[in-house]
């Protein structure tokens, strides 16, 4: 018999030219684009099926066009909206073309206030390292914007850093950077909502916290800490290396003097404090690793106990 497929190529020529728009201007993955051309191609198929079953049951002259169209766009609808909601459970195998599981992708960021402040993970973005996008939640923003406007001069002073943090990383060209909303049904912490809001991305948290820290892990959310991110980056001191190191002041211990290495780490050199204020070049004779962070002990190369001695060294022999 004869079809009527103005209302077909009407409604497939608009979800095509929705798409392209589409890719256009926002830049949407390919998986999306392939997923919602499927869902239309699937949409149009059914609605052709759907006219085959009336023209056999012969109520197809009495369906008005406009029904035809919406039947259409319904199942292109329902179709598109089911395979992208499946698409990261299932692959689709098209020639040469597969839809990947969203987890193959990489798992977006969710920046906090603390580690927005710190402004480290601008430094961080900059290197290019990063190929996560970068959401920071509404709630966030308006927390940073609540510290800029206080009266406490300090406050003031890290809420403006944090603002000025966010638009370097809005500038940066190498990463993504997302302002996300959360409707909220009950009055929550920043916390609650945070995590809450990492778990519907599928993502991990970056914070300094050490308590949103300890409660996303409880909660199996993933958690990227930008402390000990620094502590892994440090470099690593074995004893009997040499290094340079400025005393800065007295250690605890008599003779003791102190120092830091540019990433904060202590230094306590034997034999220093005469030398405070100056540059020196010591020889390493332990490193400690404590909670506070890292500690090396050495002494100055022209000390005549500079090199390291194995603890069994240390005493006397009696016979």
């Amino acid at each position: 018999g004869y079809y009527d497929y103005s209302a077909i190529l009407a409604g497939l020529g608009a979800g095509v030219l929705i798409v392209v728009l589409d890719v256009i201007f926002k830049k949407k993955s390919v998986a999306v684009v392939l997923a919602v051309t499927l869902g239309i191609i699937a949409g149009t198929l059914l609605e052709l099926l759907v006219r085959n079953i009336l023209e056999l049951a012969e109520v197809q002259q009495n369906v008005a066009p406009a029904i035809e169209l919406g039947i259409l766009l319904f199942l292109c609808y329902m179709a598109t909206t089911i395979i992208l909601q499946t698409r990261e459970d299932f692959r689709f195998v098209i020639p040469y073309v597969k839809f990947s599981p969203e987890g193959a992708e990489a798992p977006p960021f969710v920046l906090d206030t603390s580690v927005i402040i710190d402004g480290r993970i601008a430094d961080i973005a900059d290197t290019g390292i990063i190929d996560n996008a970068l959401v920071v939640p509404r709630f966030v923003l308006n927390e940073l914007q609540s510290i800029a406007d206080s009266a406490d001069r300090l406050k003031r002073n890290r809420g403006r850093r944090g603002l000025d943090v966010l638009n370097r990383l809005r500038k940066c060209p190498r990463v993504t950077v997302q302002i996300r909303d959360m409707l909220t049904q009950a009055p929550e912490s920043v916390d609650t909502k945070l995590i809450r809001l990492t778990k519907n991305v599928s993502g991990r948290v970056v914070t300094n916290d050490f308590n949103l820290n300890k409660i996303a892990q409880l909660q199996d959310v993933g958690v990227v800490n930008v402390n000990d991110l620094a502590q892994a980056l440090r470099p690593v001191v074995l004893p009997g290396e040499e290094m340079e190191v400025k005393i800065i002041r007295p250690g605890e211990e008599l003779g003791q003097g102190v120092g830091y290495l540019e990433d904060g780490t202590m230094v306590v050199v034997e034999q220093g404090r005469d030398l405070i204020g100056r540059k020196v070049t010591i020889v390493v004779n332990n490193v400690y690793q404590t909670t506070a962070g890292r500690m090396i002990f050495g002494r100055p190369v022209d000390s005549p106990e500079a090199s390291p001695r194995h603890p069994k060294d240390s005493g006397h022999s009696q016979r």
